[in-house]
């Protein structure tokens, strides 16, 4: 004989006895229950309940049975058998936990259904319930090497902080803001222009080192002035501009380098050493004035224009003396050196045109375009020392 099914009061089943399974109950309409004399729970449709779209009429002259279980469910504050009506009370009602140990029918407040449930197995024989963690994705994995490699980068090893140290050390600094690459040129070229025109090694010697020394102030005064134009800019290898020198140990420098070059300047003749030190004023006052106007080229014709004065009266101590030079060597000087001032200029021209300068390379540049103008400035340039070299072999540099 099938099971008798009893309700408890409230709308939830009896909790069933241990290990008998819950069957499945079928959806009906919400109900309300009595109870007889007999015990029998007997199941009436709740007033204001709804089935499939229709409201059941309360028989006439009986009010509706309430139970002490169906009290108890109601929300604080309401009163009994008034249904929810807010969204917040139905949700409140619908997330309430099931009995303990048990399963029974979940209750939908808005449609009066009930819905069966699987039972919940708990005790010693139940199986463990286990969470699937995610596997990280690829992307993942990707993400975490990159940031783990970042990180690495980020912090150099002994190797890179000894190299870094090195790199941001005084001797070091003050070398890259001495432009050393043009001060080698131009003191190999005029130790070269020595031992053409006959002087001995000595000599040329003494003569490259006094030019090494003369460009190196040139070079160091030149990223003093441009400080603040070089930062603006974010010129690299400036390591004034980059703060990375201070400003007070290039002028010891210049102190301490201008202390040297007059007596080498002097020791191949008063005469001589005059000449540089007039060339090396010229250009030390090029890197203040006429830069950056139309007559920017003229500063650098006169201090070349100087070199063979310089080479021409030059022997070794003091008091020698020579004889003047050629006057087509000292115009072909000249003219050296306005090429090699457009040559130095075409890198610069972006910066010097954002700051409204006018000096002749760039006006020219305007015109010709940045490459034009390299490739013309060198070919410029190569003529005149080609001129040099044919004048200095036919007259010599000496008058």
């Amino acid at each position: 004989m099938a099971k008798q099914q009893r309700w408890r009061r409230g709308g939830t089943t009896d909790a069933q006895p241990p290990g008998e399974p819950v069957e499945a109950q079928p959806a009906t309409a919400r109900t309300t229950s009595s109870e007889d004399d007999d015990g029998v729970v007997e199941a009436r449709p709740r007033t204001g309940a709804t089935s499939v779209g229709k409201t059941p009429a309360e028989p006439a002259g009986r009010a509706p049975t309430e139970t002490p279980g169906k009290a108890a469910d109601q929300a604080p504050g309401k009163a009994p058998g008034k249904e929810p009506t807010t969204a917040a009370e139905r949700a409140g009602r619908l997330s309430k936990p099931r009995a303990a140990g048990g399963s029974g029918p979940d209750t939908d407040t808005d449609t009066g259904t009930t819905e069966a449930t699987a039972p919940i197995r708990t005790g010693p024989d139940a199986e463990p319930t286990t969470t699937a963690t995610p596997a990280p994705t690829a992307a993942a994995t990707a993400d975490a090497a990159t940031a783990d490699a970042t990180t690495a980068d980020a912090t150099p090893s002994g190797a890179g902080r000894l190299r870094l140290s090195i790199l941001d050390s005084a001797p070091v600094t003050l070398l890259l803001a001495a432009h050393p690459r043009q001060a080698l040129l131009t003191a190999s070229a005029m130790g070269a222009g020595a031992l053409a025109a006959g002087r001995p090694a000595r000599e040329a010697a003494v003569v490259a080192a006094t030019v090494l020394v003369g460009q190196t102030i040139l070079g160091w005064h030149n990223d003093i002035v441009d400080r603040d134009r070089d930062a603006r800019h974010q010129v690299a290898r400036k390591p004034v501009a980059e703060g990375r020198l201070e400003t007070g140990s290039v002028w010891y420098a210049i102190v301490v380098a201008v202390l040297l070059v007059v007596p080498l300047s002097i020791s191949t003749g008063v005469t001589a050493g005059t000449c540089y030190l007039l060339a090396l004023a010229i250009g030390l006052l090029g890197n203040v004035v006429l830069r950056r106007g139309k007559l920017s080229w003229v500063s650098w014709a006169a201090s070349f224009a100087l070199y063979p004065a310089y080479l021409a009266y030059g022997g070794w101590g003091g008091s020698a003396e020579g004889a003047p030079p050629e006057v087509p060597i000292v115009v072909l000087a000249a003219l050296l050196g306005v090429g090699v001032h457009f040559v130095r200029s075409v890198w610069g021209l972006v910066p010097d045109d954002a700051d409204g300068w006018s000096h002749l390379p760039l006006v020219l540049g305007r015109r010709l375009g940045a490459t034009r103008l390299l490739v013309l400035s060198g070919v410029w340039t190569a003529a005149v020392v080609a001129l040099v070299a044919i004048v200095g072999s036919s007259t010599g540099l000496r008058q």
